[in-house]
């Protein structure tokens, strides 16, 4: 099962704060409010899969079943809507005075991991996609190392599982720092938060408290996904030692395309053109995602000129929608001329008149100022 997450839209990181959320989220609320795009249908679908995100990950509850979970674990629970959601008054007013001259703030948890647990259960692989991959989607088989629970010392990393009370902070896992007249707690840095260390470290895991296993796993890759791009690959991450797996988040890297140039979700790809055929005019075919298109060249063509063709780039990830192919005009003269064509150009020039030597009755005012600044 994959899925794009909700961390990826919003742009935060799984470890996120509440208030890096929030941060995130009023950002990008605004960026796509209705108020601000009228008439914007992807706009509009934007700005709701926006606030979906936030409902989720802002509530503690929903959050931690959609860490473990995913989609599939809310659904029942409420957790799935559009608008604003389970976005509250507060953020909302947040959004307002932001949009209108105002000012907010708001205060958020950061998580933390069991310290008992000495390893994470989620992990993260780059993957290298060629461009079509990532434009029409496909299926990668992976190959993955991910940790298991060692069976010998279950987990603790000490042989048979015999730990000692940590003498350094008394078994409560935490030690008291001072520093001038304030006194907080920190984690213990020798038992690391678990209160107890190994009498004798596991000879199976060398004291780890896992080992290493290899897999390979077939993930479905949507079509659209770019560079940077997160995906989430439910139950592919480290395994814990109930026996539940964690998550297995993959970033891409698209490959370049010889032709086609993306940004975003349009497609640029540079059209040569000879300038006959931008004089005259003339239709040709130019290779488009799914196949050819034609385009119309009309008479006096100019170089750079960009011709845009409507859904027909790359699909977005999160709407669905399809952005543009933009065909950019690369004008092409000719290196070499043969006496024959040298003389057909001159024709072609002295039949123009004037109109063929702009630069005469252009500079006519200023040779005659350049000269009259030099008479003394």
């Amino acid at each position: 099962m994959t899925e794009i997450c909700y961390y990826e839209v919003l742009e935060v990181s799984k470890d996120c704060s509440g208030a890096e959320l929030k941060k995130a989220y009023r950002k990008l609320a605004m960026k796509f409010h209705p108020d601000r795009n009228p008439d914007d249908k992807e706009a509009e679908e934007k700005f709701k899969i926006v606030n979906e995100a936030y409902q989720i990950l802002s509530d503690d509850e929903k959050r931690s079943i959609y860490d473990r979970y995913g989609k599939a674990g809310l659904e029942g629970q409420g957790g799935m809507g559009g608008g604003f959601g389970g976005a509250g008054m507060d953020d909302i007013m947040d959004i307002f005075n932001s949009m209108f001259g105002g000012g907010g703030g708001g205060f958020g948890r950061q998580s933390r991991r069991d310290p008992r647990q000495k390893y994470a259960l989620d992990f993260e692989l780059e993957l290298q996609l060629e461009f079509h991959e990532a434009v029409f989607g496909c299926e990668k088989k992976i190959d993955i190392t991910y940790k298991t629970s060692c069976s010998d010392c279950k987990g603790t990393g000490a042989k048979d599982a015999k730990l000692n009370t940590c003498d350094y902070c008394g078994g409560q896992g935490q030690v008291l720092m001072r520093q001038g007249p304030m006194q907080f707690a920190q984690t213990c840095p020798k038992c690391e938060g678990q209160g107890q260390s190994a009498a004798e470290n596991c000879g199976s895991c060398s004291g780890k408290g896992y080992n290493v296993e290899d897999d390979t796993v077939t993930i479905k890759i949507p079509a659209g996904v770019d560079s940077g791009n997160r995906l989430r690959a439910q139950g592919y991450g480290n395994k814990s030692k109930n026996g539940k797996r964690g998550d297995l988040y993959l970033t891409f890297i698209v490959e370049e395309d010889e032709n086609f140039i993306r940004n975003g979700n349009d497609i640029y790809i540079e059209v040569p053109v000879f300038f006959t055929q931008a004089i005259l005019g003339e239709t040709i075919s130019i290779p488009a995602l799914d196949g050819e298109l034609e385009l119309e060249l009309k008479q006096s063509t100019k170089d750079k000129e960009q011709f845009i063709f409507r859904d027909e780039g790359v699909i977005d990830v999160h709407s669905g929608r399809k952005g543009r192919l933009i065909a950019q005009v690369n004008m092409v003269l000719p290196k070499k001329l043969t006496t024959e064509q040298k003389e057909l150009l001159e024709k072609l020039q002295e039949s123009y008149g004037v109109e063929s030597r702009p630069h005469k009755s252009t500079f006519d005012g200023a040779f005659d100022r350049v000269k009259s600044w030099f008479k003394s």
